[in-house]
């Protein structure tokens, strides 16, 4: 077996040694289609280095026993293989081989390559294996090759890839992985043809879809692309839909980088007519060379087509539910919420369950609908779990379309606003055959398919730890109330202040401060009434600077900061300038007198100091008199749990973890800047370990604990931790109240 070979010397019968996207780039040589030169580091290379190196021993004890299912799990042992592949040091003859044929490749300077992975059990009739590893584009230069070889080994064991594997039943040391490296097409234009229609099956119907740059951005659904049809028996195009496109991906310094588009070039159709027909006729060649139904990736430049790989189509023996379903005329006609590109043809019916981010993706639950801007390989898991997926961008042939037909679950792509119209928690239909999602149930569902969240017993669960949540809006204290939650531990202050439209300070100025405390008073008023006996933690104004100045003669009373985050805010405010403090614990005072369930919780204490301060200043109000009346402490400050004792010896009744700030603070991650924000993570060890001793310790002084923050909700596994360290109560926001409650009885279930 060769370490490295040309396209030329390899076929379709060599998949073992090149993989499958190796195998049908050499098989498409000798079939003389236009492809990018290149040469392949083979199979056997991986192996041997993995031997040798001994990283494949280390690798089978780090996934000894792995429970896929465990998304932190999965995520934390993914990462231990990775770094294993990546600190391999490859074999010196290996390596100047590797620079001679990209040498030769090259020929004069060093060309831009695209350093794509093939694995041994890829692009094969039973399994798409679809992105699961990582393609390096625009590669440049002895070192950059070399980094992107190791980095491609390393993806074999992304989660995705690990998860795809079980799910599948391979052996993760049986699959290896080949290392196409071939000369980059810096397109103009590129996409993706299909040559069945990969929704409805009609084999006489071939699809293109086109987008302006390189074709990473259609394959990862980032961008809604030009959709064509073609006729395959007489070759003439039957529908055209042209998509407006505002970025594309093209060559950079380093890599690759996105640029806009100008607007008069947005709108225009990204491949003429006579070309849609020249792809369409190398699509046929080339399926029937196969006998089988091809997804073929493509590339435009100069004037030139080239193919730049070819796979067999993975869901042509999926069973469309449509026509059952079509048989059965729903009694009411459904509101249309949203419309995009049928992609999947299959219903699905499900609670909403929108993702902004892969952390969150332990929210879907079996039968959920999920709703997203786009897809990739790491959202695998949590589609299995899916009934539908709806997302914002992207066309037939993205990730989302490609994976849910695999699945046979509907899916509507490239909707461009399902996020922002649809909402976590309502019930829709989803139809993939005809690119709708409507409101509500359409057709009966199968009661085995209903998800567990919304099932009629779920409500019924009781348990020791109390589940409270998250509220701002007066208006929807009575809705909140109705169901099943046993308080309020976060009842927030700005949303009120922001309705009144004027900064505190001004309307102390002009003499409206019983305007601000009478408003203040009926909105407290509003949830201590719904929620009768059940608390009600009303924190005190956390507004920064920045949010102050929004309203009304803001800009006279709040200073400039360059981090408002770390600045004016909390109990320092309250110390330094005490006047609008002094009007919320008046009008608490007053809600007070006919609701005793109101109690109050201070944010942002930076000392001991502080506290006693501010402890002063309500005193003097006459509130701890009330021995019913309970003062609470936000832990959201590193300084807060190391001196957690002292604070909770000044006197105070509970503490409630604002787990979003404490781990921005214990990582110093800004969790609102992009560049960063991967690098947030609630369940790091640091914060685990700051959890663990805030909540032991409250507990230890017989003090209420809490938490606030939205890790509960999205991470079952803390949810888990937290109750089985005692924590007294879990606030999450309304729509996580159901699947919450039934994490935290899974936890109480398993310590009994």
């Amino acid at each position: 077996m060769e370490d490295i070979v040309w396209f030329s010397q390899v076929d379709k019968n060599d998949v073992e040694l090149v993989g499958g996207k190796g195998a049908n780039l050499g098989e498409l040589v000798k079939l003389k289609v236009p492809v990018p030169e290149g040469f392949i580091v083979t199979s056997k290379c991986y192996f041997d280095n993995l031997k040798s190196s001994g990283a494949q021993d280390r690798l089978k004890s780090i996934l000894y026993n792995l429970d896929v299912e465990s998304p932190t799990l999965l995520q934390t042992k993914a990462e231990a293989c990775q770094k294993e592949i990546e600190s391999i040091t490859l074999d010196p003859n290996l390596e100047k081989k590797i620079l001679n044929f990209y040498r030769k490749l090259s020929g004069s300077g060093s060309s831009y390559v695209a350093v794509r992975s093939s694995a041994t059990a890829e692009d094969l009739p039973e399994a798409s294996f679809a992105g699961q590893q990582k393609t390096f584009l625009n590669v440049s230069g002895k070192k950059n090759l070399l980094w992107s070889l190791k980095m491609t080994w390393a993806s074999l064991f992304e989660a995705r890839a690990i998860f795809y594997r079980v799910q599948k039943n391979y052996d993760h040391f049986k699959v290896g992985l080949a290392v196409p490296i071939q000369k980059m097409v810096q397109s103009e234009v590129s996409g993706v043809m299909f040559t069945i229609d990969p929704v409805t099956n009609n084999k006489k119907t071939m699809v293109i879809e086109a987008i302006f740059g390189l074709g990473e951005l259609i394959v990862g659904g980032q961008i809604t692309p030009d959709h064509y049809e073609v006729g395959k028996d007489n070759l003439r195009i039957t529908s055209k839909t042209v998509a407006s496109q505002d970025k594309q991906l093209l060559r950079g310094v380093k890599g690759t980088k996105l640029v806009s588009i100008s607007k008069p070039y947005r709108n225009i159709q990204k491949l003429s007519d006579e070309k849609i027909i020249v792809l369409a006729k190398l699509g046929q060649n080339i399926e029937k060379h196969y006998f089988f139904p091809q997804d073929i990736e493509w590339a435009y430049e100069k004037g030139k087509l080239y193919i730049v790989q070819t796979r067999p189509v993975t869901t042509t023996k999926t069973k469309t539910k449509i026509e059952k379903v079509d048989q059965e005329k729903p009694s009411v006609k459904l509101e249309v919420l949203v419309q995009g590109a049928a992609a999947s043809p299959s219903i699905g019916i499900g609670r909403v369950i929108i993702i902004k981010s892969i952390k969150e993706l332990s929210r879907v639950k079996k039968g959920d609908v999920l709703v997203t801007e786009m897809t990739n390989p790491d959202f695998v898991p949590a589609m299995r779990r899916a009934c539908a997926i709806v997302t914002d961008r992207g066309g037939r042939t993205s990730h989302a379309a490609i994976v849910s037909r695999e699945l046979g679950i509907a899916c509507v792509v490239g909707t461009g606003n399902a996020t922002k119209k649809l909402r976590s928690g309502m019930v829709v239909t989803v139809d993939g055959a005809k690119g709708i999602v409507f409101k509500g149930q359409l057709i009966q569902k199968d009661k085995n398919l209903l998800p567990s969240k919304i099932s009629k017993n779920e409500t019924q669960f009781k348990t020791a730890t109390k589940l409270y949540v998250n509220l701002a809006e007066p208006q929807l204290a009575g809705e909140v109330a109705a169901k099943n939650v046993d308080g309020v531990g976060l009842l927030r202050a700005e949303f009120m202040l922001a309705q009144l439209g004027v900064h505190p300070k001004h309307m102390i100025e002009i003499g409206q401060e019983e305007k601000f405390i009478g408003k203040l008073t009926d909105g407290l008023s509003a949830f201590g009434r719904a929620f009768g006996v059940r608390p009600v933690v009303y924190r005190a104004s956390d507004l920064k600077s920045n949010e102050y100045k929004n309203l009304k003669g803001g800009d006279k009373y709040e200073p400039k900061e360059s981090n408002p985050m770390l600045g004016f805010r909390g109990a320092f405010r309250y110390i330094k300038d005490p006047d609008v403090f002094k009007l919320e614990l008046e009008a608490i005072k007053r809600a007070r007198q006919k609701y005793k369930n109101l109690h109050l919780m201070i944010p942002f204490v930076r000392n001991v100091a502080e506290l006693t301060q501010v402890k002063e200043i309500i005193t003097n109000f006459g509130l701890f008199k009330d021995r019913n009346f309970q003062f609470w402490m936000m832990v959201e400050i590193p300084s807060n749990f190391i001196l957690l004792e002292d604070f909770i010896k000044l006197g105070i009744d509970g503490i409630s973890i604002g787990s979003n700030d404490l781990t921005m603070l214990i990582l110093g991650t800004d969790r609102d800047n992009q560049e960063v924000a991967e690098e947030f993570s609630e369940l790091d060890q640091a914060v685990l370990w700051a959890l663990e001793r805030i909540v032991k310790t409250a507990i230890k002084l017989k003090v209420k604990c809490s938490i606030c923050g939205q890790a509960p909700s999205i991470y079952p596994e803390l949810t888990q931790k937290l109750v089985s360290w005692g924590i007294t109560s879990i606030s999450v926001n309304p729509d996580a109240i159901e699947e919450t409650r039934q994490y935290i009885y899974e936890a109480e279930k398993k310590l009994v």
